[in-house]
């Protein structure tokens, strides 16, 4: 009788969550939050050029950009070949991005194709634009720069040994293609 009135709760429990969870909205913060990423959903292609030593490379970028679980979590899948030889990837990655209401922040996880990841800073500025970076073990203080620049996603990278003086070290601009 004990483990009939035990599984009984338990089902209950359980069932409850269930149909609680096709109620599930987003918080107005986290609603908010998301909001102001919302311009780089959507399927991106352009070029740039990378510096990291003496060469330059330029490169073909494609991103995929795509929101998930209700518009709480905003997902980017980037792929950047060679622009004179496609068969040469430059760059691969894939990041998520969230809110953490309780800490009023965003939480942005990137893993390169070579395994490694960088939980990094992210934030929104007054004027839209978007900054992320972290700190490289090597290269110092990192910082990437996207703006909405006309419907156009442009980026800047660059990095500083002292937080002080800045290196450009990435440049690229992306159209969307739907």
């Amino acid at each position: 009788m004990k483990n009939t009135h035990f599984f009984a709760v338990a089902f209950s429990i359980c069932a409850g969550s269930l149909f609680a969870q096709s109620n599930l909205q987003p918080s107005a913060q986290v609603a908010e939050a998301m909001g102001k990423i919302q311009f780089l959903a959507g399927n991106w292609k352009g070029s740039g050029w990378i510096q990291m030593g003496p060469q330059r490379h330029t490169f073909k970028q494609t991103e995929t950009v795509a929101w998930h679980a209700n518009g709480t979590v905003l997902t980017i899948d980037g792929l950047g070949r060679d622009a004179a030889d496609s068969t040469k990837i430059i760059h691969q990655a894939f990041a998520l991005i969230c809110y953490d209401q309780a800490a009023g922040q965003y939480l942005l996880r990137a893993v390169r194709a070579d395994g490694n990841h960088v939980d990094a800073d992210f934030s929104v500025q007054p004027d839209g634009s978007i900054v992320w970076g972290f700190v490289h073990p090597i290269a110092g203080r990192v910082r990437y720069t996207i703006r909405n620049a006309a419907g156009k996603w442009v980026e800047s990278g660059e990095m500083s040994r002292d937080g002080q003086t800045w290196t450009p070290f990435l440049a690229m601009q992306l159209e969307r293609v739907e």
